[in-house]
């Protein structure tokens, strides 16, 4: 659970400071995002899911 929560934080604070910091940019890939085909976002979706599972077993593994 502790390390659910870990995450979870990590998630939010990067995505905070990318709002913070770039709120222009940030439109520009939600636009992007929104021209993609579905599938091709799914893939990008289980891509990110897949090394977002390796890091944190990577992460478990070297030091949790």
């Amino acid at each position: 659970m502790t390390t659910v929560l870990l995450a979870l934080g990590l998630v939010l604070a990067v995505e905070g400071l990318a709002l913070a910091l770039a709120p222009s940019r940030m439109e520009e890939v939600l636009r992007l995002l929104a021209e993609m085909p579905p599938e091709r976002r799914r893939m990008f979706g289980l891509a990110a899911l897949a090394l977002g599972v390796v890091l944190l077993a990577l992460a478990r593994a070297w030091g949790g």
